[in-house]
């Protein structure tokens, strides 16, 4: 919500604006130390010394290569590729430590002279390709084969886009990567020395594959759309909407997370950092509120989480999407509404019965942020409507985000708390580069993998075997690679996150079952994400049972309980593709309704309340009368209503029973 300035305020005294000062200095270091605790991303030395103009440099380097060819066009994709890559591992080498606990902490100001040598060696070899282009993409070379320099230069290419990725992404991609590597060259027998080449000396697939092509024309200028969104201060316009919207409903604090994080989402690409963002605010007015507090880590955590699944940047894995299905960007961002929709709906129903249940009210209309004060800042939105009204009309994505940049920034010079002095916009500039790091070394990291399972039949194999496990039952074979999305998600950034599970799973689907291709590599997509709320890793419940104070574990399997309704969509739109508009309205009007009514009815028996407490039999009628309307069968849907509607009778007499218990005027003796 949105506060007064402490200084401005009728009655405060110095001592109460010191107070507010430190506990809000102490609430920001709280969500770094959070930050760097869970995400690795956040882990980057704070104290660069004279570096810092080396790190600043480059960053804005970077950023003004991509607006430049945002603007005139991209360069060959080999050498689009490979600056892109350039530019961001030689600032991680400089930004991120190798890992020593003394470096994360900020110890000595200054960077290690090895981490020097990496930096100017990562942009040596990948500038290599930009200055030997002609010779690495030339006829002699296929036929002759490469020089020995190639071979050192590819090695050490792939080893320094293992390390940055390790640096500020972690270990999981690290480790898939290096499996990938290992079945190629021990299981397949590929040489090290053609699978070196192959791997950094193409833009078929590899590190410079379709996910560092996307990353180096699409989603770089969208993450740094991002940033200037963030810096005209878009994101508290989020919150005081949500809780103008929600808050003073049962429950309102917590509707008011669900509905701001949702909104944030848009724009954030990252799960665990939307948590700690907005959780850092959302987390105690829920415990003040009357929620137990690993309720609101959950809750924060599961909303949070749902933001990446929010088009139209979907974590920055739409615009991947759109290359390796062959849809539109503009189509997928439109065909990714109702499946967000409802899992916020879902989170949304799921926190109505339990605050319900727990008797908690909404927050008093006084203490809401006013009308007038949004109305004012309704301006902001602006870039996001100018982007998706741009996409929608059919211009690239590039164009959309650079126009969205220029609003964006056009629009903080209309007001003083937004508006950019020359300082400020090199930070911009600078911050961009900084947030686009982890995505660009995750997808170089995630290409080594597709590469490998597509050109090594991997995938293929992969789904023989699932198949054989589950003798062919389609159901079950949903199931396993619901399983194995989540596990390949566990502890992935969104992107990289998608590019594994839709290389390694969706083929499974879409070759076997002839699944439509949407509705498979949504369905990956889908469990891929919600990784971050599966227990026993789940980084943003993690995150959220930090600011909460709450047991991590405890907050999981509560962020999963919330997020149920995230684990039935997939089901559904893969046996009714009408969910994902593949079919007529007729087709969509009922199972959208069937599946809306079986989610309520599952929020409820979770929760234990529905009119009323629900007494145990009530509390599995629900549940199980909710999943059989979420199946999309209407004998089945029937049925499931049957069983919900005879829940809502019985608690419909059994609440009327009670008040008029409560009615009855007492006997006289």
């Amino acid at each position: 919500m949105s506060a007064e300035d402490p200084e401005n305020a009728p009655g405060a005294s110095s001592l109460e604006v010191d107070a507010d000062e430190k506990a809000q200095h102490e609430a920001e270091a709280r969500a770094q130390e959070l930050l760097r605790e869970h995400d690795a991303s956040s882990r980057v030395r704070t104290k660069l010394g004279p570096w810092a103009w080396g790190v600043g440099g480059l960053s804005i380097a970077l950023t003004l290569f991509h607006l430049y060819t945002g603007i005139f066009g991209s360069r060959p994709s080999l050498i689009q590729g490979a600056i892109h890559l350039a530019g961001a591992t030689s600032i991680i080498f400089l930004l991120y430590p190798a890992g020593t606990s003394a470096e994360r902490r900020g110890g000595r100001a200054g960077i290690p002279w090895w981490d020097v040598v990496l930096s100017l060696v990562a942009l040596a070899v990948n500038l290599y390709i930009v200055v030997r282009y002609q010779h690495l993409t030339s006829n002699i070379v296929q036929i002759m084969g490469f020089e020995t320099l190639d071979y050192v230069v590819a090695s050490l290419g792939i080893v320094l886009t293992l390390e940055a990725t390790r640096r500020c992404v972690g270990l999981p991609i690290v480790i898939i990567g290096l499996t990938a590597i290992g079945y190629s060259t021990v299981i397949v027998g590929q040489s090290w020395q053609d699978f070196a080449v192959g791997t950094f000396f193409t833009s078929r697939a590899g590190i410079f594959g379709t996910p560092i092509q996307v990353s180096s024309t699409f989603i770089f200028l969208f993450l740094l759309f991002a940033v200037v969104l963030i810096r005209t201060n878009i994101g508290l316009l989020f919150n005081d909407l949500a809780f103008r919207l929600t808050g003073r409903f049962t429950g309102g604090p917590a509707k008011a997370a669900v509905a701001a994080s949702g909104l944030q989402g848009m724009i954030s690409g990252s799960s665990v950092a939307n948590t700690v963002a907005s959780g850092s605010f959302t987390i105690p007015l829920m415990k003040k509120a009357g929620f137990r507090p690993h309720f609101a880590g959950a809750a924060e955590a599961t909303a949070s989480t749902g933001g990446q699944l929010m088009p139209p940047i979907m974590g920055a894995a739409a615009f991947i999407m759109a290359e390796y299905t062959g849809i539109p960007y503009n189509d997928i961002i439109v065909i990714a509404i109702i499946p967000a929709a409802l899992y916020f709906l879902g989170a949304f129903v799921s926190v109505h019965f339990e605050a319900k249940r727990m008797r908690i009210q909404g927050i008093p209309a006084a203490e809401l942020p006013g009308w007038k004060s949004i109305l004012a800042r309704l301006d902001l939105l602006a870039p996001l409507v100018i982007i998706v009204f741009m996409m929608l009309s059919g211009f690239s994505p590039a164009r959309a985000a650079l126009w969205g940049v220029g609003v964006a920034f056009a629009l903080s010079f209309l007001r003083k708390s937004t508006r950019l002095s020359f300082t400020g916009i090199v930070q911009t500039l600078e911050a961009g580069a900084r947030t686009a790091l982890p995505v660009i070394a995750a997808c170089a990291t995630a290409g080594i993998v597709a590469g490998t399972v597509t050109g090594t039949g991997l995938g293929g194999r992969l789904g023989s075997a699932v198949i054989d496990i589950a003798q062919g039952n389609f159901l079950l074979v949903l199931l396993m690679t619901m399983i194995v999305c989540l596990i390949l998600g566990m502890g992935l950034p969104t992107t990289a996150n998608y590019v594994v599970t839709a290389t390694v799973a969706a083929p499974i689907l879409i070759n076997n079952f002839e699944v439509p291709v949407i509705a498979a590599h949504m369905f990956v997509f889908f469990f891929g994400i919600l990784a971050d709320v599966t227990p026993p890793v789940c980084l943003a419940a993690y995150a959220g049972s930090g600011i909460a104070g709450s047991n991590p574990l405890r907050t999981g399997v509560t962020a999963l309980r919330l997020a149920i309704a995230g684990f039935l969509i997939p089901f559904v739109f893969v046996l009714e593709p009408s969910l994902l508009l593949a079919g007529t309205v007729a087709e969509l009007i009922p199972a959208l309704l069937t599946v809306i009514l079986g989610m309520v009815a599952i929020a409820a028996g979770l929760a234990g309340y529905f009119f009323t407490d629900a007494t145990k039999l009530e509390r599995v009628l629900l549940v199980v009368g909710g999943v059989m309307m979420v199946y999309p069968w209407i004998v089945i849907s029937v049925v499931g209503i049957v069983l919900a509607a005879a829940v809502i009778v019985l608690q419909l007499i059994r609440r009327g029973r009670h008040r008029s218990d409560r009615g009855a005027a007492p006997v006289a003796a």
